[in-house]
């Protein structure tokens, strides 16, 4: 257990792997799991989810921390010149599909009041506390755009991808280059994260950075500023967008951002947003699953049934339905809308990078593991057969595997407050 980190749902496997010297074909190391207790070997369920697995959530935190802030300020083979390129964060909305009730100030204050066609007040002069219930609830459900927002979570990954290549075309119209000879000249790398908002409308985060043609080894031509960078991305949000299949039920729809476009300068004077705290803000969010966040549940739902019985807001729940109702149109098989009821119709992943922007979630769990001693050696050959054997703890060994991850947490912990310790001392 303590191997594993203290993983709640840990997979066990059976079988063996012999390390043989590649030369001499001598055994260098064999290991069997008939040796261990009940004959298996746990694994880490490497599960992202803090709601599914605490451990595993932690430390792919730190993996996802790492790889965005090697991309920021170089490191894991990525130059420490990259910290001095144009670079972005980036935050795109999704666009209204209806008044919501928000939190801070005056929620919808109107002074000629009013209603809407189906009785309900077109404001609210209450001040809502963020963790109020209402928070991000419509004031109309019947006036609110269900099928819009599907639709809009079912495009926001071409979404984003349309709008990748128009900010590449836009960097180059604007100095002059036929678009499709940007790649000769630079190189626009990036990692972004989806996070939902209150309202249960994903959102986008971005770090975007201008290199040279190879890459982060590469600086980026002598055009290539923040500003130049900043303008093609919000010229870049208001432009792009991409059309729904056209369907009886629905017509067909122009997806789009939404009006809050923001464009930040990462700058390493100390202007702009920390970089170390834009790395450590997109780790910590990786970790919240749909059902952390209140826009959704972390599992799949089979049935229409399961909507009914789900423990969510009336606002997700009318999502929900409108996800099932629509994955039943034939025109909108492709989006597989009810495989994908239970993230309100978004499919695509929490994090995603381009190649070039830094290293990967692989490489870094091959360097853990190297450093581990668990790493192949070069010259060795190996030989493994394993097959599956079940997962999970018995309710006496979660305790124990809880009991482990809490003691690794505090130990990190402690290990932190005594590096800012020392460096308080310096």
């Amino acid at each position: 257990m303590t191997a594993t980190g203290g993983c709640s749902h840990p997979v066990h496997l059976s079988g063996w792997t012999t390390t043989l010297d590649g030369t001499t074909g001598k055994i260098l190391h064999h290991y069997d799991t008939r040796t261990e207790p009940g004959e298996r070997l746990l694994v880490r369920c490497r599960n992202r989810r803090a709601t599914v697995c605490p451990a595993c959530s932690r430390l792919h935190a730190g993996d996802t921390f790492h790889l965005v802030r090697a991309g920021l300020l170089g490191g894991k083979h990525v130059p420490t010149t990259v910290r001095n390129r144009p670079r972005l964060f980036v935050t795109l909305t999704a666009p209204s599909f209806g008044a919501v009730h928000r939190a801070g100030k005056l929620c919808r204050p109107r002074r000629e009041g009013g209603t809407c066609e189906h009785g309900r007040p077109l404001g609210c002069g209450m001040v809502h506390a963020a963790d109020a219930p209402v928070v991000g609830q419509p004031l109309c459900a019947n006036c609110y755009d269900y099928t819009a927002h599907v639709l809009w979570h079912a495009h926001a990954s071409k979404l984003w991808d349309r709008f990748v290549i128009d900010v590449r075309r836009r960097l180059a119209s604007s100095v002059g280059l036929v678009q499709s000879h940007f790649a000769r000249h630079a190189r626009l790398s990036f990692a972004r994260v989806a996070e939902y908002q209150k309202r249960a409308a994903v959102h986008v985060h971005a770090v975007v950075r201008l290199d040279g043609p190879i890459g982060p080894d590469d600086e980026p031509p002598v055009w290539g500023t923040v500003g130049l960078l900043t303008d093609a991305v919000h010229a870049s949000a208001r432009r792009v967008l991409v059309h729904t299949t056209y369907s009886p039920a629905a017509g067909e729809q122009e997806v789009r951002w939404g009006a809050q476009v923001d464009a930040r300068p990462l700058s390493v004077n100390g202007e702009g947003p920390d970089d170390e705290a834009v790395a450590a803000y997109v780790a910590k969010y990786v970790t919240k699953g749909a059902s952390e966040t209140g826009a959704g549940l972390d599992h799949a739902l089979s049935a229409w049934a399961d909507i009914e019985s789900a423990p969510v807001s009336a606002h997700v729940r009318a999502l929900m339905h409108t996800c099932w109702r629509l994955g039943e149109l034939s025109e909108y098989a492709s989006l597989r809308l009810q495989e994908w009821t239970h993230t309100l119709g978004y499919r695509g992943h929490i994090l995603s990078k381009s190649r070039a922007y830094s290293t990967t979630y692989a490489a870094l769990r091959a360097e853990r593991a190297g450093h581990m001693g668990h790493g192949d050696t070069a010259s060795a050959v190996t030989e493994r057969k394993w097959r599956y054997v079940g997962s999970g703890h018995t309710p006496g060994a979660a305790l124990i595997a809880a009991s482990v991850a809490d003691d690794l947490a505090e130990s990190r912990w402690l290990g932190l407050e005594a590096k800012r310790e020392r460096e308080r001392g310096r």
